[in-house]
């Protein structure tokens, strides 16, 4: 089959998040073709280029969120009264207080006015599904949308839906900079809506759309639904609406409240229209069922990782210094290294010999300074220590980054140790931890995120930001090797049924055929009387490839697979504009014989370049 995957700041870029999961799904399912549909976030992501792609990939197309171009579209009257009604839709269910509206409303209720008002909570989805869906069909005639979304009509239109009775007391405290900023944030998040992807040579051709993410990444997949009734399926490893309560702690009450209501929208709109969602975790599938995820729908995958690299150290768990406790990751200050310092004065108390090989580079100025500041804290809590008085002191603290002669490797670093520690107070599924696991070592880990899913009964869990905690557990198993060894081969025997590539492509691929099983065919094929059969092209009997023909692979589009005559869709274009697009220089506007003269309120662009942008694309057909 042909499998469109929607990526947002992904793949098949180099720096791309997630993208070594997608390039080995991708890699596993040699008998699919795969378009990718990618999103950037930055110049230097685009500048950095893509990872080598293997042969079933056959075409990448990407659009920009970060540059600042205009679409240069300028609208008719009846284009700027059409936008400026859905957009007006749009704010005003962000800005509303709904009985039973998705986390992330600009609003709280309780679970009785919950359950008083269901019909309320659906006619407020509906509501933001219909002005985002009205906002695509507006891009889709007039060629474009980010001028739009800059404009004063945009900004005026949020301040009327704030400023309105019953709008939530932190909408109706937003002022002129806040509400700036959040048309910003919602021009960029918008953006897919004008791509030209929602064609049948685009997303209308693939037999389904797999988004990588949810949040912006699952829009183009969304309109394909929508324009071209292509099946959605949504994975997500971290939830974007709580990923949002996790950033941006600097915004005013207003901001956070108005992203966090469209968030939490978008989220329960694309759960709506899935047909299926994929977490990766429970922690995950927690988050998805408060947004409005029908569990029916939802079906656990966990992360698949390659196992290979950590098999020597996994196999020969003698080989780690008993004394030696490890830490691996990325620094920062949700990692909370500060716990686990302080917790190391209390395990060298009780254990003298101990040492603790921290591992890892910060990401980021923030965290920069906050790796200074933990080897500061240790410098204090351990002042070098000499065997002599003619001998070197060294400290039991050590900061190491993989890549150099001690620690060639990540396996390396967990070899070390006989003892892997995480100390995090914010965690998504814990990946260092399974690598551990791979590497056959007990663990010791705070309670957050997906880390008890992860771990299973193979490790010893306790508080976050609790030192004492977890220096009693850390020397719990210094202190007792048998039961270390029995931890740490249960531990690789999980990682090795749960976490590896090959169960997450398998569980995929059946995914795919699932869904396919159960979409009706939307290419023709007739009988030998000339009527269309209907369910006559499964999923399974595509060939990957592109024929010579391009009447080869009619399709049928807006209506049901056995209809004879051509679709008629929902809007109508006008033959002018096809052959120049309205607004552009020289070029005719189809609104013209009926409008009259322009509004006397023009769309204007707002004077942020560096918040807004509009939607190049660029295409590469491999």
């Amino acid at each position: 089959m042909r499998i469109g995957l929607l990526t947002e700041g992904g793949y098949p870029y180099v720096s791309g998040e997630a993208g070594l999961w997608c390039d080995r799904l991708v890699r596993g399912l040699g008998q699919h073709e795969f378009d990718v549909y990618a999103l950037t976030r930055s110049e230097r992501q685009e500048a950095r280029g893509w990872v080598p792609l293997p042969p079933q990939v056959s075409r990448v197309r990407t659009a920009s969120l970060w540059d600042a171009e205009d679409d240069g579209v300028v609208y008719g009257r009846r284009a700027r009264r059409r936008f400026a009604e859905h957009y007006g839709e749009l704010a005003a269910t962000l800005s509303a207080t709904v009985p039973g509206q998705v986390p992330g409303a600009a609003g709280t209720v309780s679970r009785a006015d919950s359950e008083a008002a269901p019909d309320q909570s659906a006619l407020e989805a509906d509501r933001f599904a219909n002005a985002l869906y009205g906002l695509a069909e507006l891009a889709r005639d007039e060629r474009g949308l980010p001028r739009a979304l800059r404009s004063e009509t945009a900004v005026r239109a949020l301040e009327r839906a704030c400023r309105a009775p019953g709008a939530h007391r932190l909408a109706r405290e937003a002022r002129v900079p806040d509400l700036l900023t959040v048309a910003a944030r919602l021009e960029r998040a918008l953006r897919p809506l004008s791509l030209d992807w929602y064609e049948d040579d685009g997303l209308g051709a693939v037999d389904l759309c797999h988004a990588a993410s949810g949040g912006t990444a699952a829009l183009p997949g969304l309109l394909a639904r929508h324009f071209c009734e292509v099946p959605l399926l949504v994975t997500e490893y971290g939830v974007r609406l709580r990923a949002h309560y996790l950033t941006d702690p600097d915004s005013s009450p207003s901001i956070r409240a108005l992203l966090a209501a469209f968030h939490g929208r978008l989220a329960a709109e694309t759960y709506r229209r899935a047909a299926l969602i994929t977490p990766g975790n429970a922690h995950a599938r927690r988050w998805q069922e408060r947004c409005g995820a029908d569990r029916a729908k939802l079906r656990t995958v966990h992360p698949g990782m390659d196992a290979t690299p950590f098999a020597e150290a996994g196999e020969s768990p003698e080989c780690a210094d008993p004394r030696t406790l490890v830490w691996v990751g990325r620094v920062e200050p949700a990692k909370d290294l500060v716990s686990l310092l302080h917790a190391f004065a209390e395990i060298r108390k009780e254990e003298p010999g101990a040492r603790l090989r921290i591992v890892g580079g910060p990401a980021d100025p923030e965290g920069a300074a906050y790796l200074a500041h933990c080897k500061g804290l240790a410098a204090q809590l351990f002042p070098d220590e000499a065997d002599g008085p003619h001998a070197v002191g060294s400290n039991p603290v050590s900061f190491e980054e993989t890549g150099g002669p001690e620690l060639p490797s990540r396996a390396d670093a967990y070899a070390s140790g006989a003892l892997v520690v995480l100390s995090s107070v914010v965690e998504g599924f814990p990946a260092g931890l399974v690598e551990a696991m791979f590497c056959g070592r007990a663990t010791v880990s705070t309670d957050v995120g997906a880390v008890v899913e992860a771990i299973g009964g193979t490790g010893l869990v306790v508080p976050p930001r609790n030192p004492r905690a977890l220096a009693e557990a850390c020397v719990a198993l210094l202190r007792d090797p048998e039961r270390r060894a029995r931890l740490g081969a249960a531990a690789r025997a999980r990682a090795l049924e749960l976490f590896t590539v090959e169960q997450n492509v398998a569980a995929f691929h059946g995914i795919y055929l699932d869904i396919l099983s159960r979409t009706p065919a939307r290419r023709v094929v007739l009988d030998e009387t000339g009527e269309p059969v209907p369910f006559s092209a499964p999923a399974e009997g595509h060939v990957p490839g592109r024929w010579t023909e391009s009447t080869a692979r009619a399709a049928v589009r807006g209506g049901p697979g056995w209809a004879t005559d051509a679709p008629v869709r929902a809007t109508v274009r006008d033959p002018a504009s096809e052959k120049t697009p309205a607004g552009t220089a020289g070029g005719p506007n189809p609104d013209a014989s009926d409008m009259g003269p322009p509004a006397a309120v023009p769309l204007t662009a707002i004077d942020e370049p560096s918040a807004m942008a509009s939607v190049p694309v660029t295409e590469g057909v491999r």
